[in-house]
C-alpha cells in the first residue's frame, strides 16, 4: 500500500538504536511544569501510544521530541541524536502530523503533494509519480483536483498524513490524529497507521481515546499532569488494576446516573462511564455481589438491557490510575497555547 521513497542523499539512521530515549525531561511554561521529569524508552518498530487527557503534557512532550520546542531540563535523544545538539539531524529522520491539517488549503491535494516532493528534492516527474502513489494509497484519487479546504475532516487527516510520508520517515509522531473524526474516518486512519508500521516506520501516537490505544499500540505510556504514571502493554496495564470488571447497559439512558450511584454504594467503588450513554462498568475483585446488585436495580425499577463480567478495559485502568477519566478534559494550559505558537514558527522537516 505505502511504498518507500527516498530522495538523493537521504540516508537512514543507525540500526539497533532506540527510537526515543529521554531522561528527566522537563518543559516549563511560567510556573507550570507541563512535562515534569519524564523517563521514556521507545524501541524501533510498532506503535507506542502516549495516553492521557487534554492538558496532561503529552503533546508538549511530543513537540520537544520533534524539535519544535526546546526542553528546559533533562535529555532527549531521537534515533540516537540529541534533540538540542542535533535538531537538523533529528528532523531529517522524523515526521510529525499534528491535530490539524498543515497543508496549503488553497492548493489541491495533488498540488500539495507535488510541492512537497519538489521541496524534498524529487524531479518534477518523480514528484508527480509520488503524489499519484499516495493519493491512490490513501483513497483520495477522486479528490486529487479539489482544494484541500473542500475536503471532509477524514479526508483532511488522510492528506495530511500523506504529506508527512512523501519521504517515508523512520519515526513518525502522530499527535491525536483522529480527534473529531467519525467512526468510519477513524478506522481509515487506523488502517493507514498499521500500513505505515508494516512498511517499517515506528509510530509514536498521542491519544486521549482509550479504544485507539487498545487497537493500535504495542506498548502504552500513561501520562497525567506531566508525569508518567504507568507503562506497559494493554494486557499488562489491565492486569495491574485487578482481574475482573462488571459491565452493564441500562435500558433507559436517563437512569444511568441513578444506577451508577446505587451500584457504587453496593460495590464500594466508583463507576466508569463511557461515551455510550447507556453503559457503565465497575472494577470488581469478587463477583459474588453481582446477583444482589442486579436485584437492587430491579427493585428501583431500573431496567437492565445486558450485563457481563470480563477483564477491565482501559477506561477502568485510567480511572484507577488517575482518579478521573480521559474524557474529563482540563482547561487548555498555557503550555498548550505556547506550544502551538512555537509549532507554527518552527515546522518539522
Amino acid at each position: 500500500m505505502l511504498q518507500d521513497s527516498q530522495p538523493a542523499g537521504r540516508r537512514p539512521g543507525g540500526e539497533g538504536q532506540l527510537a526515543v530515549e529521554t531522561v528527566g525531561l522537563v518543559k516549563t511554561f511560567g510556573d507550570n511544569r507541563a512535562v515534569d521529569g519524564i523517563d521514556l524508552s521507545i524501541g524501533q518498530g510498532g506503535v507506542h501510544a502516549v495516553l492521557g487527557p487534554n492538558g496532561a503534557g503529552k503533546t508538549t512532550a511530543i513537540r520537544v521530541l520533534a524539535t519544535l520546542i526546546r526542553p528546559d531540563g533533562g535529555t532527549a535523544r531521537v534515533l540516537g541524536h540529541d534533540v538540542v545538539a542535533e535538531p537538523a539531524r533529528v528532523r531529517s529522520l522524523v515526521s510529525m502530523t499534528g491535530q490539524f491539517a498543515s497543508l496549503d488549503e488553497d492548493l489541491t491535494g495533488q498540488e500539495n503533494l507535488v510541492l512537497l516532493g519538489r521541496l524534498y528534492g524529487f524531479s518534477r516527474q518523480r514528484a508527480k509519480e509520488r503524489a499519484h502513489e499516495l493519493l491512490e494509497a490513501f483513497d483520495l484519487s477522486e479528490a486529487a483536483g479539489r482544494q484541500v479546504k473542500r475536503y471532509s475532516g477524514g479526508m483532511r487527516r488522510r492528506i495530511d498524513i500523506a504529506g508527512s510520508i512523501v519521504v517515508r520517515p523512520q519515526l513518525m509522531f502522530l499527535d491525536e490524529p483522529t480527534t473529531g473524526l467519525d467512526p468510519r474516518s477513524r478506522n481509515q486512519v487506523w488502517a493507514i497507521v498499521r500500513a505505515l508500521v508494516a512498511a517499517g516506520t515506528t509510530v509514536v501516537l498521542t491519544t486521549q481515546y482509550l479504544e485507539e490505544a487498545d487497537q493500535l499500540a504495542d506498548r502504552i505510556t500513561v501520562i497525567d499532569h506531566g508525569r508518567i504514571i504507568a507503562e506497559g502493554t494493554s494486557g499488562e496495564l489491565k492486569a495491574s488494576v485487578g482481574s475482573g470488571a462488571f459491565h452493564l447497559r441500562v435500558a433507559d439512558a436517563g437512569q444511568r446516573t441513578t444506577a451508577a450511584d446505587l451500584l457504587a454504594a453496593r460495590f464500594g467503588t466508583e463507576a466508569s462511564l463511557s461515551s455510550d450513554p447507556y453503559a457503565l462498568s465497575f472494577r470488581l475483585e469478587d463477583p459474588s455481589d453481582v446477583p444482589a446488585a442486579l436485584l437492587d436495580l430491579t427493585g428501583r425499577g431500573i431496567g437492565v438491557a445486558e450485563y457481563s463480567m470480563g477483564q477491565p478495559n482501559l477506561d477502568e485502568v485510567f480511572l484507577a490510575l488517575t482518579g478521573h477519566s480521559t474524557e474529563e478534559s482540563e482547561t487548555p494550559t498555557a503550555s498548550e497555547d505556547a506550544g502551538a505558537d512555537e509549532q507554527k514558527e518552527v515546522p518539522v522537516r
